[in-house]
């Protein structure tokens, strides 16, 4: 689905807008380890339930994986 024009400005001034442009050419996404994933999330505590104990994703992981610049 196109990004609408009016949400770009805002995109680029997070400096996000370069992951909005991601499409699946660009990158593979293995469907079966999101759903399995998805189905050790649990929302009431924020973390996934995997068999060696529970682990969650923080904002530094995100940050560092899709390369966010992160002030402070």
């Amino acid at each position: 689905m196109p990004l609408h024009d009016r949400i770009i400005p805002y995109l680029e001034k997070a400096v996000l807008y370069h992951l909005a442009r991601l499409n699946a050419h660009w990158f593979w996404l293995d469907e079966p380890l999101v759903s399995a994933f998805i189905e050790r999330w649990r929302p009431e505590t924020h973390t996934f339930h995997m068999p060696f104990g529970e682990c969650t994703i923080t904002l530094q992981d995100v940050a560092y994986q899709l390369e966010l610049p992160v002030d402070g």
